[in-house]
């Protein structure tokens, strides 16, 4: 709770006490930051904790109570114990069992918002608000948010107003009413970000006004000479005198040592400002399918080695280079779940990719669009096909990554060995489960890949014999295992192998993805 300062410790201590909420408490403490009430509730109250225990671990009078503790109690002809005859407060009994006191906060209701900036702050309640407007089957681009709110919060809102400042009058300082955050922004603060993201797939455009001066070098020289350490030469900075190393340094320079060398007031400017940029930057946006490759001569990624281009096309190219061009994006990065070799095809549903489009022209796509882009790029090549290609969030992509080894992947692989094989060879791979493999960094891949040894495992196999020297293995794997070591034993780096479980050389012609058991994104 950095933003509060010691000055608000008895503010906090009072309205904490009388079960006010901790964004209300803020409100009361004029803080401005609207990342702040964004925190999840929970978070807040902790920090509050924190703060009201510093310095105070040793008193009695520090209140941990679930707010709104009054509020509570079934009404009764008797005033409450914890209220005195005048109307103030008396010190509530800490409780010294906070996961008691964190479990009952869910159900303490704010004494000046009524739960508005509690409960209605919420993922739930905004799933709600935006399944109403989705339902309402509007077109929209844009939109604004407003609140109509009960009339006896202005009536809570002024005692409790009352309250802090007799409080503060006790100390010696004043608070203005128009000086607190009213609700209603606090809530906006919260909420309107949340609509946004859920009701809109578009994000933030941006316009920058980059403005020089002639002088700035002249006028900033001194601070370099009284704090060298501040400024160094940076790339792509004609100037060591960056907005950040200025503020450096004038946090470290005494203010003895300013005065020496900055005429204060400032002296009158001999040029103006200059505008020499004007910059105009879109949000990303964020597209996701699913891939299948049918060409056993193409990489998923542009392959280049030594600047020098090994084949003229990759699953990447093939499918940014229409979205590139229907978005006017100034670039994009491409990302899937795992990667299969140049050599191999990718088969079943495909495997999910997401590309993100940096600073694109055009962001708005309606389902229907982006069904017609889909058919665009599987009609350009017989090599790929996209499916199921959707807007998504920066947020939903983290599911294709999430527990990425723990997933599991089809394989089929064509086998041939050295020496004759019958039926009854080949049949006791059929029920070997859970097989653990021990699997050195491949050769293959050890000029960018970390020397390591990594326990994989086979869950299932299943043969399917064609003739004396080759048969087809059905593997169902853990992700991140190198299925053609498995098959030739990568000169004894994995353990075991076909091979060795055969006794004979075994080795790997065409390679297969079948499936890949990752459930995103979601299937049109």
């Amino acid at each position: 709770m950095s933003l509060l300062k010691e000055k608000d410790r008895p503010i906090v201590q009072l309205l904490f006490n009388t079960g006010t909420c901790p964004r209300c408490i803020l409100r009361f403490c004029c803080v401005g930051s609207q990342t702040l009430y964004r925190h999840p509730y929970k978070d807040l109250m902790k920090d509050l904790k924190e703060f009201l225990q510093n310095n105070q671990e040793n008193e009695d009078t520090v209140c941990f109570d679930p707010p709104c503790k009054r509020l509570r109690l079934k009404h009764t002809e008797e005033e409450p114990d914890d209220v005195n005859h005048n109307g103030a407060l008396r010190q509530i009994p800490s409780v010294n069992n906070e996961n008691t006191a964190t479990e009952n906060l869910a159900v303490g209701v704010c004494n000046v918002c009524l739960g508005i900036l509690q409960e209605f702050c919420e993922v739930d309640f905004v799933k709600k608000v935006c399944q109403k407007v989705n339902s309402a089957d509007y077109q929209f681009t844009s939109f604004v948010f407003s609140v109509s709110l009960p009339p006896q919060l202005s009536v809570r809102e002024r005692a409790a107003w009352l309250l802090v400042k007799q409080e503060m009058g006790n100390l010696g300082l004043s608070l203005a009413k128009d000086d607190i955050v009213q609700l209603k922004e606090a809530y906006k603060w919260i909420i309107h970000p949340q609509l946004a993201e859920e009701l809109l797939m578009e994000s933030l455009f941006e316009v920058s006004v980059v403005f020089a001066h002639p002088e700035t070098d002249e006028e900033c020289h001194f601070l370099a000479t009284a704090c060298p350490d501040c400024f160094k030469p940076a790339k792509n900075k004609q100037s060591v005198f960056t907005r950040m190393a200025v503020i450096k340094a004038l946090e470290k320079i005494k203010e003895e040592d300013f005065l020496k060398h900055f005429p204060c007031p400032p002296s009158s400017p001999k040029n103006l400002c200059v505008a020499v940029e004007i910059q105009c930057n879109n949000g990303a946006v964020f597209v996701a399918g699913r891939y299948n490759k049918y060409s056993r001569n193409l990489p998923q990624t542009p392959w280049i080695i030594d600047g020098e281009r090994k084949l003229e096309s990759s699953v990447e190219e093939l499918i940014s280079e229409h979205l590139m061009a229907e978005f006017k994006a100034d670039s994009f990065n491409f990302s899937s779940s795992g990667r299969e070799d140049v050599d191999v095809r990718t088969l079943g549903n495909g495997r999910p990719f997401a590309i993100e489009l940096v600073n694109p022209r055009r962001i708005h796509f309606t389902a229907e669009k982006m069904k017609g882009l889909q058919q665009t790029i599987n009609n350009a090549s017989d090599k790929i096909q996209v499916r199921d290609l959707q807007l998504v969030t920066r947020e939903a992509i983290g599911h294709m990554k999430e527990g990425e080894e723990e997933k599991t992947k089809t394989y089929s692989a064509l086998i041939w060995t050295d020496k004759a094989i019958q039926r009854e060879d080949i049949a006791f791979l059929d029920d070997i489960k859970e097989l653990k493999l021990d699997q050195k960094t491949p050769l293959r891949v050890l000029h960018r890949r970390p020397l390591a040894v990594r326990c994989r495992i086979i869950h299932t196999m299943k043969s399917e014999y064609i003739d004396e020297h080759h048969f087809r293995l059905h593997l169902k794997t853990q992700a991140g295992t190198y299925i053609k070591e498995f098959v030739h034993g990568d000169f004894g780096r994995t353990k075991p192998n076909i091979g060795s479980l055969l006794n004979r050389t075994a080795d790997i012609l065409e390679l297969d993805v079948e499936s890949v058991d990752v459930d995103w994104p979601p299937t049109l």
